[in-house]
C-alpha cells in the first residue's frame, strides 16, 4: 500500500478499512469545491480548496482525537490531523497543479488552513498562493486538483463547484470543464495500454492529470 497519502492518519485508516477487503483496491473519496483567489489588482493570486472526506476515512481518522470526550471535535483537537494532512500533501504539491499558458507554475505553502467536523462530515480547507500573481486577461490560467497516483478519488460537487474570492476582472468568469465522457475515458485507457512503462504524458502532465477536470478563467476578448 502506498504510504504517502494525504496524511499519515489516512494511511492508517486505509489499512484498517481494507483489512477485510483483500480483493479491493484501497481508496479515499473526496468531494471538493475550489475557489480562485483574486488580489486587489484583479490578478489570480491563489487557489482555495474545500475537501469533504468520505465517512469511512473520517471515522478512522477521528479515532482518539476527542481528547475531552465531549463528543465535539474542536479546532485544537483537529489541529494535529490538519498538520499531518498538510505535511503529507507537500510532497504532492498539495494536489494542486496550476498552469499559465499551458506551463505548470509554482505555488507556495498553504495559508488559511483548518479542519472542521460538522453534521457528521470531516472537511479540510486551505489556500495555496501562487508564487507570482497572474493577470487572466493577458494569459490563459487554469488548474487541476487531483491525486497523481490515483489512490484518492477527487470529484467536484455538482452545485457551485468553482467560485471566486475577491474581485474578478470585468468581462471574466470562472468555469470547470465537464467530466469526461465514458467514451473519452475508454480512449484514454486504450491509449495508455499501448504505452511502455517508461512513457510520460506530454506537457508536464502526469497520469492522474489525464482524468482530472480543469478549472479556468474565461475572459471576453
Amino acid at each position: 500500500m502506498r504510504q504517502s497519502l494525504v496524511t499519515a492518519a489516512m494511511a492508517t485508516a486505509m489499512s484498517l478499512l481494507c483489512a477485510g477487503q483483500a480483493s479491493a483496491h484501497p481508496h479515499v473519496w473526496i468531494s471538493m469545491r475550489s475557489y480562485m483567489v483574486f488580489n486587489d489588482k484583479a490578478e489570480v493570486s491563489g487557489i482555495a480548496v474545500e475537501w469533504t472526506f468520505d465517512d469511512g476515512y473520517a471515522q478512522v481518522a477521528l479515532d482518539g482525537l476527542d481528547a475531552n470526550g465531549d463528543g465535539v471535535y474542536s479546532q485544537s483537537e483537529l489541529e494535529p490531523l490538519t498538520q499531518e494532512n498538510l505535511k503529507s500533501l507537500k510532497d504532492y504539491n498539495y494536489f494542486v497543479v496550476p498552469r499559465v499558458d499551458g506551463k505548470v507554475v509554482a505555488i507556495t505553502d498553504p495559508v488559511d488552513y483548518g479542519q472542521i467536523y460538522s453534521n457528521g462530515k470531516l472537511a479540510l480547507h486551505f489556500t495555496v498562493p501562487l508564487s507570482s500573481p497572474v493577470d487572466p486577461k493577458n494569459a490563459e490560467f487554469q488548474y487541476k486538483i487531483y491525486d497523481p497516483e490515483f489512490f484518492i478519488a477527487m470529484d467536484y460537487v455538482q452545485d457551485d463547484p468553482v467560485g471566486i474570492v475577491g474581485s474578478i476582472p470585468q468581462g471574466c468568469r470562472v468555469a470547470v470543464k465537464p467530466v469526461v465522457s465514458d467514451q473519452e475515458l475508454d480512449q484514454t485507457r486504450q491509449m495508455l495500454s499501448t504505452k511502455g512503462t517508461d512513457w510520460k504524458p506530454p506537457d508536464d502532465e502526469d497520469f492522474g492529470g489525464l482524468f482530472a477536470q480543469p478549472a479556468l478563467v474565461i475572459c471576453d476578448k
